[in-house]
């Protein structure tokens, strides 16, 4: 198809797109709602087969629209998150995330992205008591931790166990109680709902701080009383049988403020992930652990502790340049800085910078502080970057920050996920409530591999040479046990009968 009239009418009459089909002659019309327009208004583009086109191309049944990792395509209407990349605009529900980083709390932050406003005193108070009210995990549960290597990555632990608590709630699977147990909006309904919320909001923080202490051998914390959200989070994580133990405020403000700027942005690859997993109307427990499996990638959560590799990796201030260079080569990865969304800084990074300097204030100057800074100021007047749009990003100084508070490194995605499952669960609640109902999530493809073949025994196939390296198995070295056993002689041992 060629678009050769593109109009957009305004004034009285209704916004539209017309467009013409240069292979049938035909023109469409297509409504313009909130500057865009329905992918499945191509489907009515229908023409004939060409006689020598594939069929697989499906040409008669309409156009379909190819859009690799959805770079322009929405999939939802949604009144959560608001990002303008290029200004550098970041805003939950409407409010500027540097107002609610400077004068609001990480659970006053988590009711305005799940409800929709900022919450009354009363109300607060009642999300606050339920959220830290969950947080207390079933026995059972410590039998799941103990049950990880040693060695096993804490993000492996957190997607497993979120999976495993919505095994213990009976109330919360719409594969036991139907399939609109989320979509009603009865007060029954709802209030079964918000209870889910509840525990998974709760329950992240003890779970996270039960993967951190597995790896360390040590006995589970109860979650305290009275305490903050991110303050019953470093108390779990931390207390050694200590009276009265509290956690530096200095600290657990710190880790506050980095939960509100991670709480949500928009539809990132964890969000989609959940939302995919959920439109199959599956408990929100398994699709926070889903989402947990997308957010552990190191393309998403991973990236914080990439930019502390990279500063390990240069070394000292002086390699700075040096380093530079081979980046403008492309035989070096500036990790840190540009954003798939945002086209200038990225706002969340000033917020982070001075957090910084709060927590550096307490636990001292980290030594990769000097090379981050010179790292910093060479490439924000560098041309190369410049013209690249390559500013600072939030992984820049959240890694940092988590290092300078003695996390390692592959505890830095659990800090990501903790704070994200808020805004998970406010982009879930929102899709079981959408107006028409949840539909399953189901892409289409473009078929691009072979037409109709027919089946070939074994005896008749070819042995091919120079074949593509990834479509071929490749045989694993054996060592070991393994390689006994191939040298040893037992009952059913051969090759395939067919």
């Amino acid at each position: 198809m060629v678009a050769n009239t593109a109009a957009v009418k305004t004034g009285k009459g209704s916004n539209s797109l017309t467009v013409t089909d240069e292979r049938t002659g035909k023109t469409f019309s297509i409504p313009i709602v909130n500057n865009s327009i329905s992918a499945t208004a191509f489907k009515q583009m229908k023409a004939p087969r060409a006689n020598d086109e594939r069929e697989e191309n499906e040409t008669e049944r309409g156009l379909r629209v190819s859009d690799k990792g959805f770079l322009n395509t929405a999939v939802i209407s949604s009144s959560i998150t608001y990002i303008d990349g290029d200004a550098g605009v970041l805003r939950y529900r409407g409010y500027p995330i540097e107002q609610l980083a400077q004068n609001s709390s990480f659970l006053e932050v988590a009711y305005l992205l799940i409800y929709g406003d900022l919450p009354t005193r009363k109300n607060l108070e009642t999300f606050e008591h339920e959220v830290m009210h969950h947080t207390i995990v079933h026995s059972d549960a410590e039998t799941l931790f103990r049950s990880f290597r040693y060695n096993a990555h804490p993000m492996s632990i957190l997607s497993s166990a979120f999976s495993a608590i919505g095994s213990f709630y009976e109330e919360a699977n719409p594969s036991l109680q139907g399939q609109n147990l989320y979509t009603k909006t009865d007060p029954k309904s709802l209030a079964n709902m918000d209870k889910q919320i509840y525990r998974l909001i709760g329950k992240a923080i003890t779970l996270a701080a039960m993967a951190y202490r597995v790896r360390q051998g040590r006995s589970f914390v109860t979650p305290p009383l009275g305490m903050s959200y991110t303050g019953s989070f470093l108390y779990q994580l931390d207390r050694a049988g200590e009276e009265r133990y509290k956690p530096s405020p200095v600290l657990e403000r710190a880790l506050d403020v980095l939960f509100i700027l991670h709480a949500d942005h928009e539809l990132n690859a964890s969000s989609t992930t959940v939302l995919q997993t959920g439109s199959s109307l599956v408990d929100p427990y398994s699709a926070v652990a889903a989402g947990c499996a997308s957010l552990y990638g190191p393309l998403h959560g991973g990236a914080n502790e990439a930019v502390i590799r990279m500063l390990i990796a240069i070394g000292s201030p002086a390699n700075v340049p040096a380093y530079i260079e081979a980046v403008k080569r492309r035989e070096k990865v500036l990790s840190g800085f540009g954003h798939r969304i945002y086209k200038t800084s990225d706002p969340r990074s000033f917020i982070i910078r001075n957090i910084a300097d709060e927590v550096f204030a307490v636990t001292g100057k980290d030594e990769l502080l000097d090379t981050a800074m010179a790292l910093h100021a060479v490439a924000m007047k560098d041309e190369y970057f410049i013209s690249r749009k390559l500013a600072p990003n939030v992984d820049f100084w959240s890694g940092l920050i988590y290092r300078a508070m003695g996390f390692p490194m592959d505890f830095f995605p659990v800090l990501f996920a903790v704070p994200r499952v808020v805004g998970w669960l406010a982009h879930w609640r929102q899709m079981m409530h959408q107006q028409g109902g949840v539909k399953i999530w189901r892409p289409r493809q473009l078929y691009v591999g072979p037409g109709k073949r027919d089946y070939l025994p074994i005896y008749k196939r070819l042995e091919e040479t120079n074949l593509d390296p990834k479509s071929t198995p490749i045989a694993v070295p054996h060592s070991g046990q393994s390689k006994r056993s191939e040298l040893a002689e037992y009952v059913g041992k051969g090759k395939s009968k067919l």
